[in-house]
Parts: structure tokens; C-alpha cells; sequence
């Protein structure tokens, strides 16, 4: 059986950096959590490159680890979408989290890295112009 794959992504909010970014994560009260690449990531969410999503709905705890963060901390979140390798967005195989139930200062440290990464490398920035041009 496999998941069901969505051919359009929700509307998302915020702007989305292009960056890869070790993220791990279980569903909630799980043993163990499992480590994956996210190759973006905005205030509102992150997609994560797997082969094995999780269905579309499922809750998710996840720990980031920003570089500019003292310490790792953790989200809530939903998988949004679930992509198969061959997507639009050419981000591979995996899974659209949308964060949930995220406090403000963690969701500022969030929108301030990728504001600062955005700043310091503007090629990495998804959805402007320049971007949009090269799809």
C-alpha cells in the first residue's frame, strides 16, 4: 500500500528558505526519533526528504537545531503533504510539515534565522524572482 500523494501543495504561509537543516523527529510519545535532511524551511513549516513519509494529518515532535540556537529545542508539527521523488518542487521524496501550537519565541528564533540566512546568502531564498525564473 502507499501513502497518498498530493499534486498540489496548501497555500503556505510565510517565504521559504532553500537550506538544509538536520532535523529529527517521532510522533508524539514515540521510543525514538528518526533523523532526516529538510531541505527548507519558513516560520510555518519545513519539508523533509524521506522515502518513508508519514501519512498526510499525522502529529509529529520535532527537535531542531538551529546553528545561531544555543541549545536544540522542539515543535510541534503536522505532515501537511507528502511528496513522491518525481514532485514539482524537484525537493525528492518526503513529507510537508506544517508547525503547530508553536510559541512565539520559538517561532521568532525560527523566522529570525531564516531572515538572517537570507540576508547573508540571498541565492538560497525560495519564491523570488530569480528563483521562480530558473523553474
Amino acid at each position: 500500500m502507499t501513502d497518498k500523494v498530493e499534486s498540489s501543495p496548501p497555500q503556505r504561509r510565510g517565504s521559504r528558505l532553500q537550506h538544509e537543516l538536520l532535523v529529527a523527529y517521532r510522533s508524539p510519545g514515540g521510543a525514538s526519533f528518526a533523523s532526516h535532511w529538510a531541505v527548507n524551511l519558513s516560520g510555518s513549516g519545513l519539508f523533509i526528504n524521506t522515502s518513508t513519509p508519514l501519512p498526510v494529518g499525522s502529529p509529529l515532535e520535532l527537535v531542531l537545531s538551529l546553528p545561531d540556537a544555543p541549545t536544540p529545542f522542539e515543535v510541534e508539527g503536522r505532515v501537511a503533504r507528502v511528496s513522491g521523488a518525481d514532485n514539482a518542487q524537484h525537493q525528492g521524496a518526503g513529507m510537508g510539515i506544517e508547525f503547530v501550537n508553536v510559541d512565539e519565541d520559538r517561532r521568532s528564533r525560527i523566522e529570525r534565522f531564516v531572515t538572517r540566512l537570507r540576508q547573508e546568502l540571498p541565492e538560497l531564498s525560495g519564491g523570488s524572482a530569480q528563483s521562480e525564473a530558473k523553474r
